[in-house]
């Protein structure tokens, strides 16, 4: 997981320290309240923002960039934020690289994604139903009220702790202690009858969104009986999503009784969206598990597409170069237009030391989807990595076009500086540079090369204008990265 290849393909799930987002904070107590006030409040609040917690806790979530998922997961979404009155453009949908089923919304534009969702989902109406519920959230702006909620919660056990702390002033340790388990049992069961409420509120939404869209909820149910019945287990085999979305058995049963109401319950899956959802399943399998485990679910005698996706993946990381081409051309003889099948022989191609030979699949896989930017990423990257000076001028403009559709790409951005550079354009190459550090979220860093390439640029043009905007970004936290 230490190589850095192109913002594409799934590649990046063996770099999953490169791309971070940050994600909301709790409402903080005030000082004044002592750590003991913050201790009990974070009991209480467990299983409540558990969703949020892995990305604080690491500082900052994993992430997947592959343009094919990426494309199944916004073709899954448009008819839902199409229902919801959401703008397609409004809410982008992030993947996250790991393998637990989980999913949340972050604020009114992002919902984020497991890749578990989609490995464990046999269907596209399971993802779907995960999407329309989160879709719900949105639109019901819960994110907002949890976080009101969540306040509300600290202060309860806040005075818990202080009557608490009281009683034990007075002489009455017990008591003292009573008070403060009051406070964080009372807490916790407001936060839960809160979010309870909310998530009724979500399931409702998905609903209404999926018969407006003539689609079953029949996913939705098998995705969401999962975790009800899961809450027959302990806590330490749940799974993130169950904890964040409470879902007891009466909940699931109002749920189905009103999906069944629909017309749409027994409409199947559309048979092309389903061998999508098997390709990007096959796909992502192959890059996260061990060829074993692709072998186990993809034996020899499954001659599916999917099959040979997986299989060619897995050769592709395991065996000769020579090999893992012949197995993406047999691929390509099935479906020449597929562009992530030109996409993955380019891969291929490119990490195995071959730059040139790679440049042609790139390119036929830029020809079908010419406005997929991680697509023109990758074509961009393999012109600059042929060492050759004639190519690092077309490198140049296809990299900044990859990057006005897909402007949050590090990668991305290295290249096209390594592609500046190399044609004597330093201040371009540092302002590059600094761009590509902002989307990694290094603002120290990115300062720095910003201010080098100000000096160097023509005060009030586009680039100068850019680098004084990166030079000025003062976020919120940034004083401690100081």
């Amino acid at each position: 997981m230490t190589r850095c290849p192109p913002a594409s393909g799934p590649a990046i799930l063996r770099a999953s320290n490169q791309d971070t987002v940050s994600q909301p904070r709790r409402t903080a107590l005030r000082p004044s309240l002592g750590r003991r006030v913050a201790t009990v409040a974070a009991a209480a609040l467990i299983g409540i923002a558990s969703a949020l917690q892995p990305a604080q806790a690491q500082g900052g979530l994993p992430l997947v960039r592959d343009a094919e998922t990426e494309e199944l997961m916004r073709d899954y979404a448009a008819p839902i934020f199409d229902a919801a009155g959401i703008s397609r453009q409004q809410v982008e949908i992030i993947l996250v690289n790991r393998n637990d089923f989980n999913a949340f919304v972050a604020d009114a534009r992002r919902i984020f994604i497991n890749v578990g969702v989609i490995l464990d989902a046999e269907t596209p109406g399971e993802v779907i139903g995960v999407l329309a519920h989160e879709t719900g959230h949105i639109t019901g702006n819960h994110l907002v009220r949890l976080r009101q909620a969540l306040a509300n919660a600290q202060i309860m056990a806040a005075i818990g702790v202080l009557l608490g702390a009281g009683a034990a002033a007075a002489g009455s340790a017990g008591g003292g202690a009573g008070a403060v388990t009051a406070g964080a049992g009372l807490a916790q069961r407001t936060l839960l009858a809160y979010r309870r409420g909310e998530e009724a509120v979500a399931d409702r939404a998905a609903l209404t969104f999926l018969e407006k869209t003539g689609q079953s909820a029949k996913g939705m149910l098998k995705t969401f009986s999962r975790f009800a019945d899961q809450s027959l287990f302990s806590a330490q085999y749940t799974d993130p999503y169950s904890i964040s979305h409470p879902m007891p058995r009466e909940r699931l049963n109002a749920l189905e009784t009103l999906a069944r109401q629909s017309r749409y319950f027994d409409k199947p899956a559309d048979p092309a969206l389903q061998a999508r959802h098997d390709l990007v399943r096959a796909k992502l399998l192959a890059f996260t598990s061990h060829p074993n485990v692709v072998a186990r679910a993809y034996p020899r005698s499954d001659r599916s597409l999917a099959a040979d996706y997986a299989r060619a993946v897995a050769t592709m990381r395991t065996s000769s170069r020579r090999e893992a081409v012949e197995a993406i051309d047999a691929l390509i003889r099935r479906q020449p237009n597929n562009p992530y099948f030109h996409e993955l022989k380019g891969q291929a191609l490119l990490e195995s030391g071959n730059p040139k030979a790679a440049v042609e699949p790139f390119r036929r896989a830029v020809a079908l989807r010419p406005r997929e930017g991680q697509l023109n990423i990758w074509l961009g990257f393999a012109l600059v990595a042929s060492n050759s000076n004639s190519l690092l001028p077309e490198a140049e403009r296809i990299l900044k076009a990859g990057l006005q559709m897909d402007p949050n790409s590090p990668i991305g951005y290295s290249q096209l500086a390594i592609a500046q550079g190399r044609q004597g354009k330093t201040a371009e190459a540092d302002l590059s540079t600094a761009r590509g550090l902002m989307a990694r979220g290094d603002f120290r860093a990115a300062k720095r090369y910003a201010a080098r390439a100000q000096k160097n640029l023509k005060r009030g043009t586009p680039a100068w204008l850019q680098a004084d905007d990166i030079v000025s970004y003062n976020p919120p936290d940034f004083a401690r990265q100081r």
